[in-house]
């Protein structure tokens, strides 16, 4: 049987705040550009960093969310697929775009308790948006799994 993936999943900052385009209908699209960064060593030795910049699409309860939290600078984890589509400029010509598509996000920043609102869910841990989830007007927050209590129990372990 064949299988296939699209997934994609970034870890950078946001290189200006969120572009929101809202609906008559109530739906909302948030476009953002996320920069990530590759340092490595060049022939002669020297450290070089290589940025990338991906256009990054959010929808519905993710937009929402983009826009009260998210802002130039901000550190997130993206995870979504990758589309291309295509339009037609002002000249005729046919341009294509590839972008992702969000599924869901976690935002990376300290929390900031002055002014401006959080950027985390209370008690430190991430806030993480995700498509499914139900508007509401508070973030879901991340689930921590059974390994993240294994450095406490390093004792126990066999080898």
């Amino acid at each position: 049987m064949a299988r296939s993936l699209n997934r994609v999943e970034l870890i950078g900052n946001l290189g200006q705040d969120p572009d929101i385009k809202s609906f008559p209908d109530g739906g909302m699209i948030a476009n953002i550009s996320v920069a990530t960064t590759r340092s490595f060593k060049d022939r002669n030795g020297e450290w070089q960093d290589r940025t990338e910049w991906h256009r990054v699409t959010m929808r519905g309860f993710n937009a929402q969310n983009a826009e009260k939290y998210l802002h130039k600078g901000s550190k997130v984890f993206i995870e979504g697929e990758l589309q291309t589509r295509s339009y037609e400029d002002r000249d005729g010509n046919t341009r294509y775009i590839t972008e992702i598509n969000t599924n869901s996000f976690i935002m990376l920043d300290p929390r900031q308790d002055s002014g401006g609102g959080g950027h985390q869910s209370s008690g430190g841990a991430p806030a993480q948006y995700n498509e499914n989830q139900e508007s509401n007007n508070a973030p879901a927050k991340t689930q921590a799994s059974p390994a993240d209590n294994l450095a406490d129990d390093d004792d126990d372990i066999p080898f």
